[in-house]
């Protein structure tokens, strides 16, 4: 048998789709090929990776891992992706290994997001807990950042109003003469960084 066939048999015979016949020609050859044995050894690895990632999860929101599977390419076929990672297990293992590490790097950094307020003139504004208020009646003179927190703005703000990974609420009787906008640095983080390691990985 050549090496090359015998490859191709570890995937089905991995899955349990190697005919017996063909099953005790394949462990034949592993006997005498320690090339393919050594081969045969990486792809029970990457089988027993899989499965125990597929059973143990990070602790991260649910929310999370779903915005972070929704960035992902769609898989055209559940076998093609699953015959791919068996025939390249380091890359695999890698990959895996980095999105573990990235979801749980963004956990942490969850866990730690404190409330920051920038202007020049915040004494106009109050602070209760992480809201930040623009009273009605008065004005805030100038730009106005909040950044991990809540924003309701019911009076003026002769600048813009730029929320970071928070919330806005405008009242009818708000008014800001600049723009209103809101960043979300978390997934613009995640995406930037899953991106770029499937570039990696289609490109090798």
């Amino acid at each position: 048998m050549e090496c090359k066939l015998a490859v191709s048999m570890m995937h089905d015979y991995l899955d349990d789709d190697l005919p017996e016949l063909q099953q005790r020609e394949l462990k034949e050859h592993l006997l005498s090929c320690p090339d393919c044995r050594a081969k045969f050894k990486e792809l029970e690895q990457t089988d027993m990776l899989m499965f125990s990632l597929m059973h143990q999860s990070p602790a991260v929101s649910d929310d999370l891992v779903g915005r972070i599977m929704g960035a992902l390419p769609a898989t055209k076929k559940e076998r093609a992706f699953v015959t791919w990672i068996k025939r390249h297990p380091a890359l695999t293992a890698a990959s895996v290994f980095i999105l573990v590490m990235l979801m749980s790097s963004v956990t942490f950094w969850n866990q730690d997001r404190q409330l920051v307020v920038r202007g020049s003139n915040l004494d106009q504004v109050v602070i209760q807990g992480d809201t930040v208020i623009v009273p009605s009646g008065t004005t805030v003179a100038g730009d106005l950042t909040v950044e991990n927190g809540k924003t309701q703005v019911y009076g003026e703000v002769n600048g813009n109003v730029t929320v970071i990974d928070g919330s806005l609420y405008q009242a009818s009787t708000a008014h800001i003469s600049g723009q209103a906008k809101k960043i979300d640095q978390a997934l613009s983080w995640i995406w930037y960084k899953v991106s770029n390691m499937f570039s990696e990985v289609a490109y090798r």
